[in-house]
């Protein structure tokens, strides 16, 4: 089983070099243009119509948000004296996309803030969508698709639940009512903003806009960006420019690193991830401990009481070939897990390994656990 773990081990190594080695990637797919990007809106809402799922009858905010909602439609009421469970008070978020156009739709998700069970059959009432600037820029409403479903016996007890159903989603629920101001053409720069700051992929970068721009348009003044000046011939074209300029190929660069999660033993090593000389042993130590009853009865004419003692037994197996493996500097991450393979570490071993090869400043690489 070890040795099957270290053979998916290095395949998954090899798939993650391979495309890197191999293609160079989409400025597109690694960077995005200052300016242009979706925008977090949130609103507080109700949701109506649910089968009895909804807040307790002792929560406040839905009682008074009930109360006001009403009161905007005519129907004057009290809403201390409110006994309803058919309603939940939920916040309502999506994401405005860039340029989006007024009487366009997007997602809306309902999450439910109260102590509502479940948001299955609802729908959500009219509930403005705000922005960091508390402006309103688009309105949702209508049913909530919540994924699953929750049954339970109608005198208590047994229930059967699949899927979260505290959120639900609504697609296509808000209708943009307002749009971001933000124009492109007559724009005299614009800026290429990187997802992983790098010095060299940012160089890397600006040389291939050069490249394709036949002049000295493009500079990195810092690890996270490209400086671009528009050509002439592109002020009022700024969106072919970007469209020209997002499909251009660059080789990013990637710094070694080494990603643990030591709750899944889970590892990935990236190509650049060196090893200076070291040796590494590795040896097992396994401890079984089993437990057993047995019960002791006196004779019938012995004045004693019937006990139960325990019998422990232990068994201690201890790996007396351990292997000693040498590392030689400079090797790569296939050299470094078929070397550690060779003498049996499993996955979840091979993370105390490498930090033990890092405390020891063998490692050239950073050392990330998550």
């Amino acid at each position: 089983m070890a040795i099957l773990g270290y053979r998916k081990l290095l395949l998954i190594s090899f798939l993650f070099l391979m495309p890197l080695s191999l293609h160079a990637s989409r400025l597109k797919d690694i960077a995005n243009f200052k300016g242009v990007r979706s925008n977090q809106l949130i609103g507080y809402g109700l949701v109506v119509g649910l089968d009895g799922t909804g807040d307790s009858t002792s929560s406040d905010i839905m009682k008074r948000s009930l109360g006001e909602t009403l009161a905007k439609m005519g129907l004057g009421a009290d809403s201390t004296r409110f006994q309803i469970k058919n309603v939940a008070s939920v916040m309502v978020t999506s994401e405005l996309p860039p340029f989006s156009k007024s009487g366009s739709t997007i997602d809306v998700m309902v999450s439910s803030i109260g102590d509502a069970k479940s948001l299955q059959g609802g729908t959500l009432l009219m509930t403005p969508l705000k922005a960091a600037n508390q402006e309103v820029y688009a309105v949702g409403q209508g049913p909530i698709s919540v994924g699953g479903y929750t049954a339970e016996a109608p005198a208590g007890g047994s229930s059967i639940t699949k899927n979260h159903q505290t959120v639900g989603k609504i697609s296509n629920g808000a209708i943009v009512e307002k749009e971001i101001d933000f124009a492109l053409d007559g724009k005299k720069t614009i800026d290429l903003s990187f997802n992983q700051p790098d010095f060299t992929t940012a160089v890397r970068a600006a040389d291939i806009i050069d490249k394709f721009l036949g002049g000295k348009f493009a500079e990195a003044p810092d690890s996270g960006s490209v400086h671009i000046k528009v050509p002439e011939k592109y002020e009022s074209k700024i969106a072919t420019l970007i469209a020209n300029i997002e499909t251009l190929e660059v080789q990013p660069d990637i710094a070694a690193r080494v990603v643990m999660n030591e709750r899944t033993g889970t590892i990935v090593m990236g190509e650049n991830v060196r090893i200076s000389t070291v040796a590494v042993s590795h040896g097992n130590l396994s401890i079984q401990i089993d437990q057993t009853y047995e019960v002791s009865q006196p004779n019938a004419l012995a004045k004693g009481e019937t006990k139960v003692i325990p019998q422990t037994d232990f068994q201690v197996t201890d790996e007396k070939e351990r292997k000693l493996v040498l590392v030689p500097e400079g090797v790569n991450i296939g050299d470094v897990v078929r070397a550690l393979n060779a003498i049996g570490v499993e996955p979840r071993d091979l993370i105390s390994v490498l930090q033990a090869i890092k405390a020891a400043g063998a490692l050239q690489g950073e050392l990330v656990l998550i």
